[in-house]
């Protein structure tokens, strides 16, 4: 296909990745981000959030001369035959979207948009929004269309190289048919839909698979009560076709930026049109019941939480990215601490020196080893993969008790007993 002009507003975990990609293609892409700092760290290759890959496809992307990036939105969309809208859409208290930097962006650029330009929804919105922008821009000449991301922190590079599908919605089918063959990638479906449609299959999308999370969960924790064990439950489970692999493994609960939004999101936007999602309701009140087991787990092994030293490896709500937004592992810390632990965590995205709020109380280590010294049992929350190579054998002369509460089943039980430890994983033992 011929190379477009594009905008992309906002440089974070979405607008950054879509702009690298869209360039990679042979688009003309620039990206408008006005944080000054952000930008100026753009501007040099350098990525300001932790996502395996992306950096070398920027610099190549800058190298080859088909991205640039700019802080005024308005002066870099003049030109450009589509623009996405990548900026955050952070959650209200009751569960509903933030649209102000939406509708922020939109106030800047509508008067500078070029006539033919397409506005791209790819921020996370609510269903309805795409009208609401279109409303917003009051242009008979400027289309807008919904293009929901799927991304998955930690994976961004390779879902945006080879996405599974590309849903694109807009109430004009060559407008979309358009907007789709900027992503155009053999082997990945395509769904043309309207608007509505679009901005409802991201957020059901997203519930889903946080409805299976919490489902795998819930039965791991039916194999502890029952003696069951879950490794082989998941086989048994996992190869009806029906059913499959993925999304199941049990862990401490799903967090990240979208998976807890989205939920409450769909929940509030089914309240707003007269309807109780129930199902997915149940869901977030079962990922919550989540973080009190593994608490259960903890205290089930040493008893007392007063004056306890608990040693955590990991505290961002998966590997491979540095993101603590709604990570299961804030609030399990945060009830040991209520209950008297000391804590002392290992992550290696975090550093000793780190001082933001969500790490109050916490003692940052610099290594697993020193976050295990003289602690009383170690809890594994996130699956970096240095953790499951750790040789345990090394481990077990600095611990004060040899007790491991492993929420990732990362571990071999066997091995973890044969190295001198009491162990509790989700659903095994």
């Amino acid at each position: 296909m011929r190379a477009s002009t594009i905008c992309v507003i906002g440089g974070g975990y979405v607008g950054i990745p879509t702009a690298a990609i869209l360039s990679l293609r042979g688009h003309q892409v620039v990206l408008a981000e006005n944080n000054e700092l952000r930008l100026a760290a753009l501007q040099q290759g350098n990525i300001p959030i932790f996502e395996p890959g992306l950096e070398a496809l920027v610099e190549q992307a800058i190298t080859a001369g088909t991205l640039s990036f700019s802080k005024s939105a308005a002066e870099a969309v003049k030109d450009c035959e589509y623009v996405f809208l990548c900026v955050p859409t952070p959650q209200d208290d009751d569960g509903s979207a933030d649209l102000s930097y939406v509708m922020e962006a939109v106030h800047e650029i509508r008067a500078q948009l070029k006539p033919g330009c397409v506005v791209v929804n790819k921020s996370t919105v609510p269903v309805g929004t795409a009208l609401l922008v279109e409303r917003e821009i009051s242009r008979a000449d400027v289309k807008v269309a919904s293009n929901p991301e799927f991304l998955r922190e930690g994976s961004a590079v390779e879902d945006s190289l080879k996405p599974d599908r590309i849903v694109m919605g807009s109430n004009d089918t060559h407008t979309a048919k358009m907007v789709a063959e900027l992503f155009a990638n053999p082997g990945s479906a395509t769904v043309i839909t309207d608007c509505v449609t679009a901005e409802s299959i991201k957020y059901a999308a997203n519930a889903f698979l946080a409805t299976k999370i919490s489902f795998i969960n819930e039965a791991a924790a039916f194999c502890d009560a029952v003696g069951a064990d879950m490794r082989d439950l998941v086989l048994g489970m996992g190869f009806d076709r029906r059913i499959g692999f993925e999304v199941m493994q049990p862990g401490p609960g799903w967090g990240g930026s979208c998976f807890p939004k989205d939920t409450r999101a769909l929940v509030k936007i089914g309240e707003d049109h007269g309807y109780d999602f129930s199902l997915v309701r149940g869901a977030i009140e079962s990922n919550k019941n989540q973080f009190q087991r593994v608490v259960d787990k903890i205290e089930a092994l040493v008893g007392d939480l007063k004056g306890v030293t608990v040693a955590i490896w990991g505290l961002t709500f998966k590997a491979n990215t540095d993101d603590r937004r709604s990570s299961p592992a804030i609030p399990v810390v945060a009830t040991l601490l209520a209950r008297g632990a000391l804590v002392r965590a290992y992550d290696p995205t975090v550093q000793p020196s780190d001082e933001s709020s969500d790490l109050a109380g916490i003692t940052i280590s610099g290594s697993a080893e020193e976050a295990a010294t003289g602690a009383e049992v170690l809890v594994i929350l996130t699956e970096w993969t240095e953790f499951r190579w750790m040789n345990l054998s090394n481990i077990a002369p600095l611990m004060g008790k040899t007790n491991i509460v492993d929420t990732r089943n990362m571990l071999d039980p066997e091995a973890a007993k044969r190295d001198g430890f009491t162990y509790l994983g989700m659903g095994r033992s």
